[in-house]
This record gives structure tokens, sequence and C-alpha cells, in this order.
């Protein structure tokens, strides 16, 4: 019987080194999400707590969905954000890269980014502080 140790040294020989190369994609780059951020500008503000179109999203990571005062709302965010939706990494990257299928009878036009490098990006700027 073949020993089994010999699949599993090769499998973390080849494949551990790119754990922290992969982690580190998946954080984002500030700068280069505020260039990505450009998108979104018209409609957000993510530098001051300023309501547009759309809610301003300074302190955006880790709030509850639907929950700045005075900003109008879709029921369906109310709805969700009162069913236990924060925006977290995870759920800023799928709403992020489609927003109707998160939140399917929200407000939001935007179609959504499509290269994952730039959600990562724009989450790293959403969450930089100060702002690059």
């Amino acid at each position: 019987m073949p020993s089994m140790k010999f699949p599993a040294i090769l499998f973390a020989a080849t494949c551990l080194p790119l754990l922290p190369a992969q982690a580190q994609a998946q954080e984002g780059d500030a700068a280069a999400g505020k260039k990505v951020f450009n998108k979104c500008r018209a409609c957000h503000d993510a530098e001051a707590e300023k309501n547009k179109v759309g809610p301003h999203l300074v302190g955006v990571a880790g709030r509850a969905a639907g929950s700045i005062e005075g900003f109008n709302y879709s029921a369906n965010m109310k709805e969700l954000g009162a069913g236990g939706l924060v925006w977290d990494d995870a759920k800023l990257a799928e709403y992020l890269a489609d927003p109707k299928a998160v939140v399917p009878k929200g407000k939001m036009a935007f179609p959504g980014l499509k290269k994952e490098e730039e959600i990562a990006n724009v989450i790293a700027y959403l969450k930089a502080d100060p702002k690059p």
C-alpha cells in the first residue's frame, strides 16, 4: 500500500507558498480603489457623511444595511438590514459584483463591477482611513 505522505508533502510544498500572495491579492489596493470608485462617485460619497442619490459610504464596512438615518432606502434594503445583513468584506464583494443579486428590489441601477481585483480595491478604499 503506497504512503500518503508524499502527495501531502507535494501539495503543501506547491500550494502553501501561494497562500500569502492570494490573501494579499484579496486585500486590495486602496489607491487603485479610489480610481475605480470614480464609477460610483456620482451617486455615493465615501469621504464625507453626505448622502447623494445613494447613501454615503463612510464607515460602510461593518454597518447594517439600510441604516443611515435620513436616507430613503428601498423597502427591500431596509428589510435585509433588519434581518441581519451587515456589510462585511464578503457581502460587499458580492454586492459590488451584482447589486440586484443581493438586493433584488433595491434602487441601485449600477450593474456591478466585473473584475475581482477592482472589487477588492474598492473595498480597500472604502475601509481606508484616511482615504488615499
